[in-house]
């Protein structure tokens, strides 16, 4: 049975280099790599990092923003500042991004305590940035 549920299904961030943004995203938080290949072959326009099983973040080029005409003034949401987004992950999984953004010297606040969230209260999160400005919260609840 499928659950038809709302859920989060993707998220797209602009990029200034997919390629290197999905190597961030694979190296730093542990994502899988999709459509790389093709995208550097020009198959695909975009390619993704998978979050989880049901939710992958789209690397959108900065080139593409002129093409982006689903909606009046929709290109000029290239560069549009989103707060940011937040992940949250079991405790060794908070763990274990928190060392790889400290080994990869990756601009991070300090770990704070019972921040609000969709889930109550998260006992550490800290944020960080990726390499095009983009802000994570990283969290765990348990």
């Amino acid at each position: 049975m499928t659950d038809n549920s709302t859920r989060l299904d993707h998220v797209v961030l602009w990029v200034s280099d997919p390629v290197a943004s999905a190597d961030f995203y694979e190296k730093t938080l542990g994502m899988e790599p999709l459509r790389i290949t093709d995208f550097a072959a020009g198959a695909v326009p975009f390619p993704s990092v998978r979050l989880n099983d049901e939710t992958i973040f789209d690397l959108m080029p900065l080139t593409m923003a002129e093409r982006m005409k689903m909606l009046p003034g929709a290109a000029e949401s290239a560069g549009h500042p989103v707060n940011h987004v937040c992940l949250a992950l079991p405790a060794d999984d908070f763990e274990t991004l928190r060392a790889r953004v400290e080994e990869r010297s990756v601009p991070a606040s300090d770990i704070s305590h019972d921040s609000f969230g969709a889930r109550g209260l998260a006992r550490r999160s800290f944020y960080f940035r990726d390499p095009d400005g983009n802000v994570f919260e990283a969290r765990h609840y348990d």
